[in-house]
């Protein structure tokens, strides 16, 4: 009965979400401070009576607001049920059933697992380091079949490095297919947003989301910018009621609150900075991030799954993949700056043992 594709499917693991109280959770990259007053303040105004009816299918309001933040029309802004399905939906519109869709790898590890879904193909290239994305571009093309969707993250994870505008613009302008620039973490970039691009090169279209920087995980809003022909295709595809009142009542109230989101985001990039120094100075190998996470190597000779579990016996939590391009790091999300004393406490007692 069920698919032979979905039984012989390896399903996506996302990072743990623990019941136990009173942890420090460094784990799954969600913001350490709540979202705007406003969003209280909208998602209280939501009548419940109204919960009997169905919500807008095309999420006018919002769509509305995110065109005027981002100087389009809203012919160029689709939302989501998060941006995983702006993520899956891409498949279905770009791909072809058994055609080819890649990306980088280290990086999100849900993607080949869309297109396996799909019954699509998935391929990955090395994630090439900064400066040398148009040469990559170059030795893309020259293969037999080339992905006719490509996913840049920008800023990579678990990496937490960036690419550059005029990078993204190369690729693109040299790239056959489509590029879909996957931008969670670009609130937390010196770069930002990448979106405006989207609106002048007509083969990338960016993917953002509200669970980051706008502190709104619970809530599950992505959307997308993009041509209105590539908007078109994803609101021919999604289900037909995608985003409930509350989720686009939230995502009006965040949107229109660009104070507090980036008040924020300067709250962690502060504590970004400080604690990859204090890293640093304890021996860890630390790149420069930007985002909202550290990629952090332990000093020579300790394993990143030892420092995991030792902080876990002492309530924090972070995440390991266990792959072998990754698994000498782990992945350090940035709490409150309380939050990480704690974090480097413990991980001073772990070294003094």
């Amino acid at each position: 009965m069920i698919r032979k594709s979905i039984y012989s499917l390896d399903a996506y693991t996302p990072g743990e979400q623990p019941a136990i109280k009173n942890i420090i959770k460094l784990n799954t990259n969600e913001n350490p401070y709540p979202p705007s007053p406003l969003v209280v303040e909208a998602i209280s105004k939501v009548s419940v009576s109204d919960l009997r009816l169905y919500p807008d299918p095309v999420c006018t309001e919002a769509r509305r607001i995110a065109a005027i933040l981002h100087g389009c029309s809203p012919d160029n802004i689709f939302f989501g049920n998060g941006s995983d399905e702006v993520l899956r939906l891409a498949i279905d519109v770009f791909v072809e059933h058994g055609g080819l869709a890649g990306g980088f790898v280290p990086g999100y590890s849900l993607y080949p697992v869309l297109a396996a879904i799909h019954e699509s193909r998935w391929r990955a290239w090395p994630l090439p380091q900064p400066g040398t994305l148009g040469a990559c571009a170059d030795e893309i093309c020259k293969e037999r079949e080339c992905p006719s969707l490509f996913v840049i993250i920008n800023p990579n994870a678990p990496t937490s490095t960036a690419f550059s505008r005029a990078e993204i613009g190369e690729f693109a302008s040299k790239y056959p297919g489509v590029v879909l620039v996957d931008e969670a973490y670009s609130d937390f970039s010196d770069s930002g947003s990448m979106a405006d691009m989207a609106l002048t090169h007509p083969n990338i279209f960016v993917c953002r989301t509200l669970s980051k920087s706008y502190s709104l995980a619970g809530m599950r809003v992505g959307y997308l910018v993009g041509s209105a022909e590539i908007v078109s295709a994803f609101y021919k595809v999604k289900d037909s009621y995608n985003m409930d009142r509350f989720s686009q009542a939230a995502a009006c109230a965040a949107l229109t609150d660009q104070n507090w989101m980036r008040a924020n985001c300067r709250r962690i990039r502060s504590t970004r900075g400080r604690i990859a120094l204090e890293l640093i100075s304890r021996g860890w190998n630390v790149p420069e991030s930007q985002t909202n996470f550290l990629w952090a190597e332990p000093p020579s000779g300790v394993r990143a799954e030892f420092v995991m579990g030792e902080l876990r016996k002492s309530g924090i939590i972070v995440r390991h993949f266990p792959e072998a391009l990754t698994r000498s790091r782990l992945r350090i999300t940035v709490g409150t700056d309380s939050q990480m004393d704690e974090f480097l406490s413990v991980l001073d007692s772990i070294a003094s043992v």
